[in-house]
């Protein structure tokens, strides 16, 4: 007996279609190969994304992050991209996100967080130990 679920996630995915400066396009996740550039590109704005992202914050914060990201995500050259205006980026960017959204919110921003959350007492300290050296001896008085 198989499961339903499992049965379902083999097909692929049914393309999102979005509509921006007059090119209809066909949006759907993130495949393995583009992972490792996504996520360089991810990374800049990882602690900012959340389940309703302020696309404009994130263009004034991180705009040449934003803008690669949009370019991987929906396989367009940058300079398309670049040619949109401010509100068909922010509409593209909606549904990159919309089709994306379990890559960015369940997986990319946890994972980003958890890092921050093991460097946070090395970094607040000041100095990162390096690895294999032991702490300084102490004198004992006998």
């Amino acid at each position: 007996m198989t499961d339903s679920n499992t049965d379902f996630q083999t097909f692929p995915p049914v393309p999102q279609v979005v509509t921006v400066a007059g090119t209809a396009l066909e949006l759907t996740p993130i495949r393995l190969g583009e992972l490792p550039r996504i996520l360089a590109a991810v990374r800049p704005i990882a602690a900012d994304l959340s389940t309703e992202p302020d696309w404009l914050d994130l263009l004034g914060r991180h705009g040449e992050a934003v803008l690669e990201l949009l370019a991987l995500a929906t396989r367009r050259e940058r300079a398309w991209i670049e040619g949109l205006a401010l509100d068909e980026a922010v509409t593209l960017a909606c549904a990159v996100f919309e089709v994306n959204a379990d890559f960015f919110v369940r997986q990319v921003a946890p994972s980003i967080a958890q890092v921050g959350e093991r460097l946070a007492p090395i970094l607040s300290a000041g100095t990162m130990p390096s690895p294999g050296s032991s702490p300084a001896a102490t004198a004992t008085p006998r």
